[in-house]
């Protein structure tokens, strides 16, 4: 067997005491910032104070969210408040005041405040339309009084409330992206679902549409996760949870 030569033996050696000898430094990773947004969504019996947040990280130029808490206004819904609107402020003061402690005081005039309104004051709106103006006008005046960005209240219409329930129910499926075996943010290769909303007196299916296939002209057109998704609604009047109901109690007395 030959020996290593003695030069080279000696070498070795003064290299493992210099690298022991010289200082080393951590480099520092910089923390990914987290971001937060609060949505009151007004529904026709309740309202509720969610809260989203997430990093800078994206998939696709499109961000990616989660949601991280919420608070369930006491009381019935805000259209209940149309005659006596200044009581609406009384009544999100406290999950307001929750929000002001779940998200850090430094990030409050930085986190954007938004209220959705659906079928009760969209109602309200087409009957009482003054008593509608007042309503929103009182609500506008007690999330502007919140130490958050306040970007608005609106009424959603309902093509725009089922292309909102789309985007969420593929996103909870992970049909935009989802994580591989390493965490890391990969396109999906699963299709998009349809979504069929059921509603007292009526039915909502709401469902992408190829490209190369001809959309209806009532369709939107989203960019999301480095994708075009052609979304339309397609209403079902008298297809709602009323007729079945009533079709069910016909089937059971004959």
């Amino acid at each position: 067997r030959e020996l290593l030569p003695p030069w080279l033996v000696i070498v070795a050696g003064l290299t493992g005491i210099v690298l022991l000898c010289v200082s080393t430094k951590d480099v520092p990773i910089t923390p990914l910032r987290t971001k937060y947004g609060i949505v009151l969504d007004a529904g026709p019996s309740r309202t509720i104070l969610f809260i989203y947040q997430w990093t800078t990280i994206k998939a696709n130029k499109t961000g990616v969210i989660r949601e991280c808490s919420s608070c369930l206004i006491q009381g019935p819904g805000v259209s209940s408040y149309s005659d006596s609107p200044q009581k609406v402020a009384e009544s999100l003061e406290p999950c307001l005041n929750w929000a002001q402690k779940e998200i850090p005081t430094e990030q409050h005039s930085q986190t954007p405040l938004y209220l959705g309104a659906t079928a009760s004051v969209r109602q309200l709106n087409l009957t009482h339309p003054t008593l509608s103006d007042g309503l929103l006008a009182a609500l506008t005046v007690a999330l502007k009084s919140s130490p958050f960005n306040f970007q608005g209240t609106q009424i959603l219409s309902t093509p725009d409330k089922e292309v909102f329930n789309w985007v969420a129910v593929n996103y909870v499926l992970e049909n935009f992206f989802k994580y591989d075996w390493r965490g890391q943010l990969v396109p999906s290769r699963k299709g998009m679902a349809g979504v069929l909303s059921m509603r007292g007196a009526s039915a909502h299916f709401t469902s992408n549409v190829e490209e190369g296939n001809q959309a209806p002209k009532e369709g939107v057109r989203l960019q999301l996760y480095g994708q075009t998704h052609n979304v339309y609604s397609h209403h079902c009047p008298c297809h709602g949870t009323d007729q079945l109901r009533s079709r069910l109690l016909s089937m059971l007395i004959q």
